[in-house]
């Protein structure tokens, strides 16, 4: 049985740009995934954008699904 996850977010509202960075032209999304064992894994995508209203967008269409599969994540 592979080990479940949960998506660990902190959103501040003073960063828009929270999990979000900018890498040679191209955003990049990167959070945290824990266990219920205490195990983390930090996965990094790339949005293949280079508008940032694009991978924001993006960015919080990715953790809100992620948010709703939390529990259901086998890493």
């Amino acid at each position: 049985m592979p080990t479940k996850h949960h998506l660990a977010t902190r959103r501040t509202d003073h960063n828009p740009n929270h999990h979000l960075w900018n890498n040679h032209g191209t955003w990049w999304i990167r959070f945290t995934l824990r266990s219920t064992a205490g195990e983390s894994i930090r996965p990094a995508y790339s949005l293949k954008t280079p508008d940032l209203e694009a991978a924001r967008r993006k960015r919080d269409r990715i953790l809100a699904d992620l948010q709703t599969k939390s529990g259901n994540i086998a890493a």
